[in-house]
């Protein structure tokens, strides 16, 4: 029987782990990590990501042939295939700082395999790494090896969250990265065998290490690529009373082009983009590339400009001011379907009306209100490291409150930001919403979610990023 050890247990690891074992009987897998609440959650009924479709996954193979545990050495000591799916936090001091991938987790894992390891194994990539760190890797493997061989591979992960167990039955392709070699080739099959099982053959790609690690950085570049794009458009729609959903959905329709990642909004979020960006970024001027690194950098540039963009359009139609008024925000979970809120636009849309001294108000069907205030007293970057090493935050955001639903969050409120995608605020009762709040009744839209006309009969002034500004809103222009 073929053993596969992850080491991480976090969006990556778990899901992927688990959809090997439902779909390899015949391998048995480990998930460890060194945080004990995070593997007594994925032990109970209670897992601590939600995604749809897990649960059931998770359940049909927990005991069977999927564990999880905090007996790392164990578990790797045992495994023929060993997944890193460890932290990749950008670097916020030193050499690189905002920018480079801070690679300590990382390699505090490669020596602990090589200390451990007593046959051969395979250790494949499995967080988002800079090119180039499987060398780094390989090198730490070999110098510690004792004898014992590695293969060092590329697996990079294309899971979007909210869709991640679909996107694991059905993927659209899988790419394994190795070295040239007799060797090198032989660990690919290996790795290539185990996705075989449910993989079309001519989904698996393979490519040496160095196109595997980019690809993922290329692909996240491109996805963030399109949604500036489309942002950057938004901002020229309203300028010019164009709608940007006609004119994306009109562009889409070119197959050169397509539909995917063209919906405007107030900004994209997750954990990969932005990181994603900026280590391409670093790497580009590594390698002597400024202009390219200049170029990737104005999709971060536009990205940030439309979360002010949309903070400016908030206070500047309130009188310029929003100063103790109380603004509901809906949604803080950077996408719909998901409870993941790292790097999520409402971080910056509510740091940007606080200092405006708002009061907020906030309710997310998925995020609790712990992980909110955690968000909101951060600094930039420390969310991407393992919780026990993150900087505990004594203090909570006065002015933010979280509420239990979308009513008790706009009662007496001025204004309503619209920051997740949600399907149920789609079919709220507005005009009840409408009636418990403080009037002019504002509407700010960051998803293009809501009826705008049928808003506006009830009596809401309604903001919708890129589309034609009402009357109102254009007698109250935003300071850029």
């Amino acid at each position: 029987m073929v053993k596969i050890c992850c080491i991480g247990a976090g969006y990556v690891g778990g899901p992927t782990m688990a959809v090997i074992a439902l779909k390899c009987p015949n391998v048995e897998v480990a998930v460890v990590d060194i945080s004990v609440p995070r593997i007594t959650a994925w032990n109970s009924d209670q897992l601590p990501i939600y995604e749809p479709g897990l649960d059931e996954v998770v359940k049909q193979c927990r005991g069977k042939n999927l564990f999880f545990s905090t007996d790392v050495e164990k578990h790797v000591r045992e495994a023929d295939i060993v997944f890193v799916s460890v932290n990749t936090p950008t670097k916020t001091r030193g050499l690189g700082a905002g920018k480079a991938a801070d690679l300590t987790y990382w390699e505090s894992a490669a020596r602990m395999i090589a200390d451990v390891s007593v046959s051969d194994k395979i250790v494949v990539e499995k967080s988002t790494v800079p090119v180039k760190t499987a060398e780094a890797i390989e090198k730490i493997l070999t110098h510690n090896s004792k004898g014992i061989k590695f293969q060092i591979l590329s697996n990079p992960e294309f899971l979007a969250e909210g869709t991640a167990i679909d996107d694991l039955f059905n993927p659209d392709r899988v790419l394994i990265g190795g070295r040239e070699t007799p060797q090198g080739f032989t660990a690919v099959k290996a790795l290539k065998d185990v996705y075989a099982q449910w993989v079309p053959e001519d989904r698996i790609l393979t490519t040496n290490l160095w196109s595997a690690e980019l690809t993922k950085l290329a692909a996240n570049a491109f996805l963030a690529q399109r949604i500036s794009s489309v942002n950057a458009m938004s901002a020229l729609c309203e300028a010019t009373g164009a709608n940007v959903s006609e004119v994306s959905y009109a562009v889409g329709k070119d197959s050169r082009i397509g539909p995917k990642f063209l919906n405007s909004s107030v900004g994209f979020g997750g954990s990969c983009f932005q990181k994603d960006i900026l280590n391409l970024v670093y790497i580009c001027e590594c390698n002597g590339l400024p202009e390219v690194a200049e170029y990737w950098k104005q999709v971060i540039k536009i990205n940030d400009y439309q979360k002010t963009r949309f903070v400016n359009r908030i206070v500047s139609s309130m009188f310029n001011t929003v100063s103790n008024k109380k603004i509901a925000v809906l949604g803080f979970a950077f996408k719909k379907d998901t409870g993941d809120t790292r790097e999520t636009p409402a971080i910056d849309v509510c740091k940007g009306l606080l200092g405006d001294k708002a009061r907020i108000s906030i309710y997310d069907p998925q995020v609790t209100e712990e992980q909110i205030q955690r968000d909101l007293t951060m600094n930039k970057f420390d969310w991407d490291h393992p919780l026990h090493l993150q900087p505990m935050s004594p203090t909570t955001v006065k002015q933010v409150s979280v509420a239990w639903d979308a009513y008790a969050a706009t009662k007496d409120a001025h204004g309503i930001c619209l920051l997740t995608e949600w399907d149920e605020f789609k079919t709220l009762d507005y005009e009840r919403i409408f009636e418990n709040m403080q009037k002019p009744a504002f509407v700010f839209d960051g998803r293009n979610v809501v009826d705008a006309e049928k808003l506006r009969k009830i009596g809401f002034i309604v903001y919708s990023i890129g589309k034609p500004l009402d009357q109102w809103l254009k007698d109250m222009p935003a300071l850029a």
